[in-house]
């Protein structure tokens, strides 16, 4: 008796340890569409066949504010506390991602997954103090960061979210 004990705690310590490890996701929107390979996040997207990539976008963008886009990329790192926003990154540039108003969001474990965004782009100047609160979010350090920022951003009237991880 005292062995099947014995293993009984040794059991629950392991399941304990294990279940530590793991990140807690929250998923505070739930998808518009789901298939077997991706999800859709916010409104029904229209024609998606012309996406380009970020590089492309920023590249080639004018500094107009609220140019329509479809944009092909990936998933850099998620907002941890709600999946509010997420940055999206090739190479050297990145932009921030945010939900039309503040209507829909992402699973926190999406980090990885390859996107496809319909919404507006534009670049910003971020004050210090807004760029250390976005990085605050982000789970990163902040102290790093002193003066304007420049930040392209798009706001997300659509996401289309692959099920898997980009490897």
């Amino acid at each position: 008796m005292k062995t099947i004990v014995l293993a009984l705690v040794i059991i629950s310590f392991g399941i304990n340890s294990n279940a530590q490890e793991t990140k807690n996701v929250i998923k505070l929107s739930e998808p518009i569409l789901v298939t077997e390979t991706y999800e859709v996040y916010g409104e029904k997207p229209g024609k998606i066949a012309d996406a380009i990539s970020l590089t492309e976008l920023i590249e080639s963008s004018p500094n107009d504010d609220k140019n329509p886009v479809i944009v092909k990329t990936s998933i850099a790192e998620v907002c941890e506390k709600k999946g509010c926003f997420f940055v999206a990154q090739e190479g050297d540039y990145t932009a921030r991602i945010t939900f039309k108003d503040y209507g829909f969001f992402i699973p926190t474990d999406s980090e990885g997954k390859e996107v496809t965004i319909v919404g507006e782009f534009s670049k910003k100047i971020l004050t210090e103090e807004k760029a250390k609160h976005y990085a605050e979010d982000a789970g990163k350090e902040s102290s790093g960061i002193s003066g304007e920022q420049v930040e392209y951003s798009l706001v997300a009237s659509s996401i289309i979210l692959n099920k898997e991880t980009k490897k």
